[in-house]
């Protein structure tokens, strides 16, 4: 009788667990997985020895290639390691131009997989947390301001992830900006660790990336005026 009991209780509980709420502790439980197996290699992250990271890996690429990509899906869930240090530790591991491409390409992927889980999951337990008035920016800026926030540092990359989760912005031109905006923001940065002075590259292209950065921003700040003067003109006709 007790036992049954038991079991009517666990049945009321599972049931009371929807897909999203599976799905939640699936992936902390993941998450927590992959601390376990990896501690010491998140402790050395943590003490930003990229060194001792590189000399850990080397010895597996394939799976430097895959801890690497779950290091961008954390920084851009939550931004616990600093991006210059993710990205630093690519061009250790897989040299400057598969390093980049690495860190641009799981960037990309990291931060759709975010708006997914933050648009689809998460959205009811954190909507509350943020100011209305920033989730409004996204909505009324959209691809512009996503495009924004990458190429000028001055918001966490999992902040930009979260708050394009909760607005009404579509996938495709928040993939679209985050790619532009992170392969130029992300090759301004890999230039650092490259050491571009001393290296046969040169550095006027650190100008060149960003005065483009700066001049795209400004066209597309252009384009979506005009859409929305057009956009005027048709509804008062």
């Amino acid at each position: 009788m007790i036992n049954e009991r038991i079991g009517d209780k666990m049945k009321k509980i599972l049931n009371k667990f929807t897909t999203k709420k599976w799905l939640m502790w699936i992936g902390l439980l993941l998450l927590l997985i992959f601390f376990i197996f990896n501690k010491d290699l998140i402790t050395l992250l943590i003490d930003r020895d990229v060194d001792k990271i590189r000399s850990f890996l080397t010895s597996n690429m394939a799976y430097a290639f895959f801890f690497m990509f779950l290091v961008m899906v954390i920084q851009n869930s939550f931004t616990v390691f600093p991006l210059i240090l993710v990205i630093t530790i690519n061009l250790n591991l897989f040299g400057f131009i598969n390093g980049f491409l690495w860190s641009w390409f799981t960037s990309v992927l990291a931060s759709i997989l975010v708006f997914y889980g933050v648009r689809y999951i998460f959205q009811g337990m954190i909507i509350e947390k943020f100011n209305p008035k920033l989730i409004e920016k996204v909505d009324a800026n959209g691809f512009a301001y996503v495009f924004q926030a990458r190429i000028f540092p001055f918001v966490p990359t999992s902040l930009v992830n979260i708050l394009a989760g909760l607005s009404t912005i579509r996938i495709m031109p928040f993939t679209i900006a985050t790619a532009i905006g992170n392969f130029l923001f992300f090759f301004a940065l890999a230039l650092i660790p490259a050491g571009i002075i001393k290296a046969d590259l040169n550095e006027y292209v650190v100008w060149v990336i960003i005065l483009g950065a700066v001049l795209l921003y400004y066209l597309f700040k252009l384009l979506q005026k005009k859409r929305k003067a057009a956009g005027k003109i048709e509804s008062n006709d």
